[in-house]
C-alpha cells in the first residue's frame, strides 16, 4: 500500500491522526429501477470511505455508461449526469487512493474492453503483488492507463476472457494470481459479481431490493457496508464470504468459493473505526461494539475525574461506554464543524498554531475547572492529539487524562488502509509514558489487544490486527515494505 502522494509535508501536519479511509463499492442489479440513481444514494452512504474521487457504471445490455471525476460523490455527479446513464445495473465506487496518485484518471469503476463486452470494476484493498501482476500485463502488450492496482485487476479479468474462458472461469483464473485485500463488484453485459479475498480483509454484503410472489429476490446489491443498504430500501440478507464469488443475473444469484481453504480475517480497524456506526457487522450496529469498546477501557484503565469526553465522531461511542461503566458523567466537550471537508487551501500560519480549531471547538464552559477524561479510537502520530490536548487545557481544563479504545498502532497496512510507514507510527518509536508526556495529558491509556478482540464476541483469530501486533495474514514482500518507506520519506520531506 502507497500513501496519498499528493499531501505535502505541511498538508499531512494538518490532516486528523488517523488512518485514512479505505474505499467504499457499490453494485446493483435492478431491472426496471433507477439503477444510477440507486448507486449515487449508496455511494453517498458510503462516502467516508473515500472522498477523493467517485464514479459510476452503468450496463444497459452490451452498452456501458460511464461517469467519474475527482471530488465528493455529491460534487461528481448531478441530476443532468445521473440521466445519462442508463442500464439495468451499475458499479459504483468511492475512492481514497492507497496504490495509485490521486489523478482523475485513477478515479474508478476501472472499464477494460474484452471479447464479451466491456466489464466494470470497482475495488476496495490493495494489492501486495501489483508490480509483478503490471510486469506480466505488461509483457501481455496490455496497454496500463492508470497507476492502481484495481486497473490490473481488472485487465488481467479481461486477459484470461480474451483467452477464451467464460467471464467467471477467467475471473477466479485472475483472482488467484492476486495477493492482498480485495473486496470487488464487478460489472458485465452477463450479470454482476461480488469478490472477496481468500482472507476477507475488507467487507462485502449482500441486500435485495425486491422479492417475487415466491419470496425469492429479484433484486440485489452489493455493497462495502450495510448503510448503504439502509439508504435505498435495501435489506441485508447476509455477507460475502472470503473466497467468494457471488454472480447475479436474471436467472438469480449464485454462488461458489475460488479459494482453497478460505480464512476469515477481517480488518479489525473496520469495527473500531472506518465503517459507519450505523453498520450493521456480525448482528449488531458498530455503535453497539464501540460502546462495549468503551466500557472495557474504563474496567482496564480507570482514573478520577469530573467528565468523560469524546473525540467526534468516531470516539463518542466509546466515551459514552466508558462513562456508563465508570459512572463519570458523560459531556460534550467538542463541538464538530460538520460542514468542513477537505480542502486544498491551506491555513495560514496563525491559524495552523491554532491547531485543530476549524474542525473541533471546545465548550469552555463545559470543561473550565473540570478533570477531563477524553476518549479516542486511536492514536496514529500524535500531532492532532497534542493540539487537541492543548486546546482543552487553554479552555480551562485542569487535568487531561486520554483513553484510547484501540491498542498502540505499531505496524502500517499493507491490505488497503493509508497508515503511515513504521518510523512515522509514535507508539512505534515511544512507550506510553512518552507518548503521554509528548502529547501533553497527565496519564494515557490504551485498551489492551485481549480486551479489543473479547469485545467483539467472535473468534479473536478471525480478525486482522496486524497493525498492533505486525502478524500479517498474508506475507508482505520486502520490495513492498521497501517501497513504502522510501515513499513516506519522500512525501514528508
Amino acid at each position: 500500500m502507497i500513501p496519498n502522494n499528493s499531501l505535502t509535508s505541511e498538508d499531512r501536519d494538518g490532516h486528523p491522526d488517523k488512518p485514512e479511509e479505505a474505499c467504499g463499492v457499490f453494485g446493483i442489479y435492478a431491472p426496471e429501477e433507477d439503477v444510477a440513481k440507486l448507486t449515487y444514494f449508496g455511494l453517498y452512504a458510503l462516502q467516508h470511505r473515500g472522498q477523493e474521487s467517485a464514479g459510476i457504471a452503468t450496463f444497459e445490455g452490451e452498452k456501458v455508461h460511464l461517469h467519474k471525476d475527482m471530488g465528493l460523490v455529491s460534487q461528481v455527479f448531478s441530476e443532468a449526469k445521473l440521466s445519462q446513464l442508463p442500464g439495468d445495473m451499475a458499479v459504483g465506487h468511492t475512492r481514497y487512493s492507497t496504490t495509485g496518485s490521486s489523478r482523475v484518471v485513477n478515479a474508478q469503476p476501472a472499464v477494460v474492453e474484452t471479447r464479451l463486452g466491456k466489464l466494470a470494476l470497482a475495488h476496495n484493498g490493495n494489492l501486495i503483488n501489483t508490480a509483478p501482476l503490471r510486469e506480466e500485463l505488461l509483457n501481455r502488450n496490455c496497454n496500463l492507463i492508470t497507476t492502481t492496482d484495481s486497473e490490473a485487476i481488472a485487465l488481467m479479468v479481461g486477459e484470461e476472457v480474451n483467452a477464451g474462458k467464460d467471464w467467471l472461469e477467467g475471473a477466479i483464473n485472475a483472482f488467484q494470481q492476486c495477493k492482498g485485500a480485495f473486496s470487488l463488484v464487478i460489472g458485465t453485459p452477463a450479470g454482476l459479481m461480488g469478490v472477496r479475498d481468500p482472507n476477507g480483509i475488507r467487507p462485502l454484503v449482500i441486500g435485495t431490493l425486491e422479492r417475487d410472489e415466491d419470496n425469492r429476490p429479484t433484486r440485489y446489491v452489493l455493497a462495502s457496508e450495510t448503510c448503504a443498504l439502509d439508504i435505498i430500501g435495501a435489506d441485508y440478507l447476509r455477507d460475502v464470504q472470503p473466497g467468494e464469488l457471488v454472480w447475479i443475473t436474471e436467472s438469480g444469484m449464485t454462488s461458489q468459493f475460488w479459494a482453497e481453504q478460505p480464512k476469515r480475517k477481517l480488518c479489525i480497524f473496520e469495527m473500531i473505526y472506518f465503517a459507519r456506526p450505523d453498520s450493521v457487522m456480525h448482528d449488531e450496529s458498530l455503535y453497539t461494539y464501540r460502546m462495549r469498546l468503551g466500557r472495557q477501557l474504563a474496567s482496564e484503565s480507570l482514573v478520577e475525574a469530573d467528565i468523560v469526553i469524546g473525540v467526534p465522531d468516531s470516539g463518542i461511542p466509546a466515551a459514552i461506554g466508558f462513562s456508563q461503566a465508570s459512572g463519570i458523567t458523560y459531556a460534550e466537550g467538542l463541538i464538530k464543524n460538520r460542514y468542513v471537508g477537505r480542502t486544498f487551501i491551506q491555513p495560514t500560519q496563525k491559524m495552523r498554531e491554532a491547531g485543530i480549531r476549524m474542525k473541533l471547538n471546545p465548550l469552555k464552559d463545559v470543561l473550565a475547572g473540570k478533570r477531563v477524561i477524553i476518549v479516542d479510537d486511536s492514536i496514529v502520530r500524535g500531532t492532532t492529539s497534542r493540539k487537541l490536548v492543548k486546546a482543552l487545557r487553554d479552555a480551562g481544563a485542569t487535568e487531561v487524562h486520554m483513553r484510547v479504545s484501540s491498542p498502540p498502532v505499531t505496524h502500517p497496512c499493507f491490505y488497503g488502509i493509508d497508515t503511515d510507514s513504521q518510523d512515522q507510527l509514535i507508539a512505534a518509536t515511544k512507550s506510553v509514558a512518552e507518548i503521554a508526556q509528548q502529547i501533553g495529558v497527565d496519564s494515557l491509556a490504551y485498551l489492551s489487544w485481549a480486551g479489543m478482540l473479547k469485545a467483539t464476541g467472535e473468534d479473536p483469530n478471525s480478525f486482522c490486527s496486524a497493525c498492533f501486533t505486525g502478524d500479517y495474514p498474508i506475507s508482505v514482500p520486502e520490495p513492498v515494505k521497501r517501497s513504502k518507506l522510501m515513499l513516506e520519506k519522500a512525501v514528508t520531506v
